[in-house]
């Protein structure tokens, strides 16, 4: 998302009237987890200033009767907030590992904000019910066009296995593609992640990449299942899925009704201009 993302964090690019990173944490809390772990990068103090201050910003907000104000100052009492920091890019796989510390030896929710997920009940309150049933790791996935199975992890799993994960290949060509369902930005992990990050040796970019730690666990005969969520997800990385997740947002949000209608307006007057 350059520009844009150079100056600000890319987690903070607003989705209407709230950051993406908001979303994310308001999913967190909707499923139940009361501890939040912040991974920041050199440059991204401003992530920790706005969830510090956030409980001000709200309780003067609603001090001047913003009711959407009440939620958010509601929200940063249900859940705590801690940071670690990933001082280089070394990939997702250690950045999951500055939070060993602070998680320990229970299952945890890993959650990608530039994924932005609309569901009900959340992805990850739905990863969390199937984990408590599966144990072990539980990763979320979602179908593709052969097409596109090149951008994405692809698991190869399938419904008459349970769902269960026999392997993840990064990046496949529609021929080496073991099935259509991508990895996406929703993941239960179980502790024992954190062994197999330990073990892992860099790849492309020399990035430790968190696929490779679930595909040890997998060796390692540890139960990882996928499970294709209900939701509608976007991809806020690419400016095309960024604008679908504007238009999703305000389709649900009954006070821009007529805001929506201008814009339905505005694309039928464009269809008969051209």
């Amino acid at each position: 998302m350059l520009p844009a993302s150079a100056a600000a964090p890319k987690e903070m690019l607003p989705v209407l009237d709230k950051p993406l990173l908001e979303y994310a944490v308001e999913e967190a809390i909707e499923a139940g987890i009361e501890q939040i772990i912040l991974v920041l990068s050199p440059g991204k103090e401003s992530i920790r200033e706005y969830f510090e201050g956030n409980s001000r910003v709200a309780r003067t907000l609603v001090e001047r009767g913003d009711d959407r104000a009440a939620i958010a100052l509601r929200g940063s009492h249900l859940a705590s907030f801690s940071f670690t920091e990933q001082r280089e890019p070394r990939g997702i796989a250690d950045a999951v590992a500055t939070t060993r510390a602070i998680v320990g030896d229970e299952p945890f929710a890993l959650m990608f904000p530039d994924d932005l997920i609309f569901a009900s009940p959340s992805a990850t309150a739905q990863l969390a019910t199937r984990q408590a049933e599966t144990g072990g790791s539980v990763v979320a996935v979602q179908p593709v066009a052969p097409e596109l199975v090149e951008n994405y992890g692809i698991a190869d799993t399938a419904p008459g296995r349970d769902w269960r994960i026999s392997g993840i290949i990064e990046k496949p060509s529609a021929s080496e593609a073991p099935s259509n369902y991508a990895v996406v930005g929703r993941y239960i992990l179980a502790p024992s992640i954190f062994e197999h990050i330990e073990r892992l040796t860099p790849g492309r970019g020399g990035e430790y990449q968190i696929t490779d730690a679930i595909a040890a666990q997998i060796s390692a005969g540890e139960p990882v299942h996928a499970l294709p969520f209900e939701g509608d997800r976007f991809d806020t990385g690419r400016p095309g899925g960024y604008l679908e997740a504007f238009v999703a947002a305000a389709l649900r949000r009954p006070e821009l009704e007529s805001s929506v209608a201008a814009i339905r307006t505005m694309l039928r007057m464009s269809d008969h201009a051209s």
